[in-house]
């Protein structure tokens, strides 16, 4: 175990408002997908009843471009710009991109509230990705030796977000607040992270810390199994946060209860899980922790699409849950382990990649959604008379088919990751490299 090198900084503080910023960057993710039917009904049926799913997507993925682009850039310049400006301007745009939101009707009207909603959306995007710019090295630094079990003990709450913010959208909803009122809950511990991060002190990344320059930084890029485990991550993250977004809007009709239900069950899975990867990584070693997930998230993806009643929902969802708890911190996680020296610039364009997955995934899935429901109405004219009982029936086989081509993503990277796994295995296994 090497020294502690950051006794001086107040390492609970700083754990907590990293905990506080995902918090609030779940809460957002899903009080967006909560309200993303009304959304739908309220602006943007009257301008394309026809593709108002795949605009619905639309919104629903721009925040994660948003965190892709952001994290790109604010990465490789974190030790420049410092964590002590970045992270509190993380909850600045969450309190911007919110109100946006909330008064997305009155800065603009037609089909010019579109245009605000997307807005809204980016600027939302860019303070998930301040969060992540900086929460993530910041773990990797404060914690050297455990920096798979410590960023899924922070990773654990991106899903407590989740969790809080689904069930106050079910609450509310069931006593008759509106929208607006769910969006408003995102602002308090926005405003929370703003006001902790004043006066304190931030370190240096382990990059930094460790005199590795920024070219010896950027040559990390260059290392094969750094470019495989990238791509990977366009996969690993489409099959978590793309079905996350969607579960609500998609499945409500076909297992016959809120499916926004469903991602606080499957979130509530997560949070516990994660606090627990410690003991499974040391026994199958990260990637063959990966491989595992990889497995069941594709059984749990093909399940939900066949789902159709509460029990068989619930079932499907604990599958997809047990699959993709781990993905996210342990990709996270595997890159800095591997190639330490990549420092903030590794970690940030893996975040990157998973994030800009979803921009193109969501609205996959919503063009997969709008045109098997035209498909199967016959026409889009006559989809837009649907009503009842038989608009039901047909919006659900069309979300059904979207998760079942979301199915297929994971079921790939079993090869990817089997190889890896098998590579280390013929090498003695993996070590976490270290640098001083």
């Amino acid at each position: 175990m090497a020294p502690d090198r950051h006794a001086e900084y107040n390492k609970s503080r700083i754990f907590l408002v990293s905990v506080l910023a995902l918090v609030t960057a779940g809460m957002a993710a899903s009080l967006r997908s909560n309200i993303a039917s009304d959304l739908q009904r309220i602006f943007l049926d009257p301008i394309d009843h026809a593709h108002s799913a795949e605009m619905i997507a639309n919104i629903l993925g721009i925040p994660f471009i948003g965190f892709a682009l952001t994290i790109a850039i604010g990465s490789p310049l974190l030790d420049i710009i410092g964590m002590g400006l970045l992270l509190p301007l993380s909850g600045v745009c969450f309190l911007i991109g919110t109100m946006l939101f909330v008064f997305a009707g009155s800065v603009a009207s037609g089909g010019g509230v579109y245009d605000v909603l997307k807005i809204a959306a980016a600027i939302t995007g860019i303070g998930w990705g301040l969060v992540e710019t900086v929460v993530n090295p910041l773990t990797a630094t404060l914690y050297p030796d455990e920096k798979t079990a410590r960023l899924n003990h922070l990773h654990a709450w991106w899903p407590g977000g989740l969790i809080i913010g689904g069930l106050l959208g079910v609450g509310m909803s069931s006593i008759g607040l509106d929208w607006r009122t769910k969006l408003f809950c995102v602002l308090v511990p926005a405003a929370v992270v703003v006001l902790m991060c004043l006066g304190m002190k931030f370190p240096p990344t382990e990059r930094a810390a460790a005199g590795i320059s920024m070219g010896e930084m950027f040559k990390e890029l260059a290392q094969p199994m750094f470019v495989v485990l990238f791509l990977a991550m366009f996969m690993t993250a489409a099959s978590e946060l793309a079905p996350g977004q969607w579960v609500d809007l998609a499945l409500t009709r076909t297992v016959h209860m809120p499916g926004i239900l469903l991602l606080v069950y499957v979130s509530g899975i997560m949070f516990v899980a994660r606090h627990f990867a410690g003991p499974l990584v040391h026994k199958l070693s990260p990637i063959g922790l990966l491989w595992i997930s990889c497995l069941l998230a594709s059984l749990g993806l093909f399940s939900l699409s066949i789902a159709d009643s509460p029990v068989t929902g619930i079932l499907a969802a604990t599958v997809w849950g047990c699959g993709v708890c781990f993905m996210w911190p342990t990709m996270l996680a595997t890159a800095s382990e591997r190639f330490p020296k990549g420092g903030a610039l590794l970690m940030g364009l893996m975040g990157s990649a998973g994030t800009a997955s979803i921009y193109f995934v969501l609205p996959e899935m919503g063009k997969i959604f709008d045109n098997e429901a035209v498909r199967l109405a016959g026409s889009p004219d006559a989809y837009a008379k649907l009503a009842g009982a038989e608009l039901d029936r047909v919006k659900g086989l069309a979300a059904q088919l979207s998760f079942k081509e979301v199915a297929f993503l994971p079921a790939f990277l079993l090869l990817v990751f089997g190889a890896i796994w098998l590579y280390d295995r013929s090498k003695g296994g993996f070590s976490a490299k270290k640098i001083s």
